[in-house]
């Protein structure tokens, strides 16, 4: 799994292995630079960047008109633009550049109107919203303050606040009282549900620390305004704090503690198709749904082989007896690494893809916090580093227990090159050396399904040695398909947290620790909507595509995996549609059915 967004210092570190021979050096096709292709559109897109990193960074209230408005001409007036660039002139490359473009500022409208839409839902709860945004902005417009003024404004959010919290408890207890609610008396009510209940905790926290910026831009620079204001402000952000909290603990129940209810916010069918356009993936949610249960079924087939190799009739128990075969504590760190040199000299043995020395020295470990451990239960990658998951002595007794058995040999085994080589390392060396002006259009169909992909390929390569092995990886593929099936019902609002959890326990044989740390993150919004799913969908899309070009005998093994490297982490159609050399048209959709014809429940 590759932690977005994480900064980490760069760093280098003795590699424990030495460079085989046949792979001293890059591969033609990793040779590709950005600088040898002539008909692309890496400049216009490096400007498209640039406007709107500088619009974003400028108009940067969160939950304000004016920011949506302003983007909204930016991805207008750029589709104007793109629309006038010759497409027919373009080579393949700018083709692929054209209509990555093209999605991009669509999927970029597209969550500008959700957001316009999640504002709308809570803008009751925020009386107060236009009037701090309205004092940021005219502070940005370099007028003058009016303290007095100010002041009145500044008085009356406490105010506002004290009036809006019993209207919020009086919805909390409609439900309790179901005559009230049905009598038909009119109510001032306002009914919050967790969900909404959380999101306008963080706007209020957005807001508070808006306000707090404008203070500190007059405060002790105009003593005319530090007179008027001093009290006034203090009032309102310890009124705004207070009624942050209210909403987050109170009505969320998000209070901090291992035992906090599991609450996102589903984006609904709509929002779901829109990403899947912007994915290039032909098939309706719960076609990929069904995708995601037929592979959760050869997945279950091929576990009660394993099991019956190991003497076991249920492969439940024999997942139990894998789960205890750990390391004792201090020894993980020591585990993976002897993993990492294993995988790699596994790939340079059989001659499967170029690793670039440098790649293979400048990559080191570090372990996972137990508060990070909270959403990161598992091995990760970010920064140059493998984070690395095992319990801490601050961990509680049974927390411990579950992590050890979650971060076991056989699992760590297929993670460990998950998240190195030829995983997210290896990936991301690559990304940023070739065409990294895609980087805008990262997509985790590319970046966790390059990963699967090649879990699925080293099994077919015997990677595994034993039926204990077997099951270490079968258990991580069943895990993604689980991840399909869970995370888009959730934004269908068709599970709830709760049920994702028991299904990863249940279905998977994840511990309760685990299940619930990864449902956590799933539905946090740290991760779009669809990168759960991207994991095992984007593995088919290029395994299909290796059936395509090296099955054929049209490319071999080795050069068919550096070239796909070359694209960045780009929808996988589009990938195939440059490797394949395929018709493109500037209003080309997805057409491809990676996964055959699908039926859907």
């Amino acid at each position: 799994m590759l932690v977005r967004p994480v900064l980490i210092a760069l760093f280098s570190v003795v590699a424990s292995c030495a460079t085989g021979p046949k792979n001293t050096g890059a591969s033609a096709a990793q040779d590709q630079r950005v600088s040898s292709v002539s008909g692309d559109l890496a400049e216009f897109i490096r400007e498209y960047e640039v406007d709107r990193a500088g619009i974003s960074r400028f108009y940067d209230l969160p939950w304000s008109e004016h920011r949506f408005d302003r983007l909204e001409q930016h991805y207008t007036s750029w589709r104007q633009r793109l629309a006038a660039q010759p497409f027919d002139s373009l080579d393949q490359q700018g083709r692929i550049d054209f209509i990555l473009l093209r999605n991009k500022l669509t999927l970029d409208l597209n969550r500008l109107n959700l957001d316009r839409r999640r504002l709308a839902e809570m803008n009751d709860l925020l009386p107060f919203r236009a009037a701090i945004q309205e004092l940021q902005r005219s502070a940005w417009r370099m007028e003058p303050a009016n303290p007095r003024e100010a002041a009145s404004t500044v008085a009356a959010f406490p105010e506002q606040i004290k009036k809006l919290r019993p209207r919020i408890e009086k919805g909390r207890k409609a439900k309790e009282d179901a005559e009230k609610a049905e009598s038909g008396e009119p109510s001032d009510a306002i009914k919050v549900s967790p969900v909404l209940a959380q999101r306008a905790a963080a706007a209020v926290g957005d807001l508070r620390a808006t306000l707090a910026d404008w203070y500190r831009y007059h405060d002790g620079y105009q003593p005319e305004f530090s007179w008027w204001l001093r009290k006034p402000h203090e009032e309102a952000a310890k009124a705004l704090d207070d009624y942050a909290k209210f909403l987050r603990e109170t009505v969320a129940g998000i209070k901090g503690e291992d035992d906090d209810p599991l609450i996102g916010d589903p984006i609904g069918a709509e929002a779901l198709a829109a990403d899947l356009a912007y994915e290039m993936i032909p098939y309706s949610p719960q076609q990929l749904i069904a995708i995601g249960e037929r592979e959760f079924a050869w997945c279950e087939a091929e576990m009660t082989k394993a099991a019956k190799d190991m003497g076991f009739d249920d492969w439940k128990q024999a997942l139990a007896k894998v789960k205890a075969d750990h390391v004792p504590p201090g020894e993980q760190d020591q585990l993976v690494a002897e993993q990492a040199r294993f995988a790699i000299q596994f790939l340079k043995d059989r001659d499967l893809i170029t690793i670039p020395p440098l790649c293979e020295e400048t990559w080191r470990l570090t372990m996972i916090s137990p508060q990070r451990q909270r959403t990161l239960p598992f091995a990760a990658y970010g920064g140059q580093n493998m984070m690395v998951a095992y319990p801490t002595d601050s961990m509680k007794h049974d927390d411990k227990l579950m992590s050890m058995r979650g971060n076991n040999r056989h699992f760590t085994r297929i993670v460990t090159p998950h998240e190195l080589i030829p995983g997210h390392h290896l990936q991301g060396f690559m990304a940023e050396r070739i065409r990294p002006y895609r980087r805008m259009f990262t997509t985790p169909f590319f970046v966790e399904g390059w990963c699967l992909y090649w879990e699925m390929t080293l099994w077919d390569l015997n990677y595994p040695r034993t039926p204990e092995e077997r099951i270490g990886m079968l258990f991580w593929r069943m895990h993604r398909c689980a991840r399909i099936i869970v995370s888009l019902k959730f934004h269908l609002n068709q599970m709830k947290p709760a049920e994702m959890v028991d299904f990863l326990v249940d279905r998977v044989g994840h511990e309760r620790f685990g299940a619930t740390s990864e449902v956590r993150r799933f539905i946090g919004g740290d991760y779009s909507p669809l990168y759960q799913a991207g994991y095992m969908l984007g593995g088919l899309q290029v395994r299909a595509m290796r059936k395509e070009l090296v099955d054929s005998g049209k490319m071999s093994e080795r050069d068919f995996h550096d070239t796909l490297l070359t694209y960045g982490s780009i929808p996988v159609e589009l990938i195939r549609a440059g490797m394949m050399n395929l018709p493109l048209a500037s209003d080309s959709v997805s057409s491809w059915k990676f996964a055959g014809d699908v039926a859907a429940d």
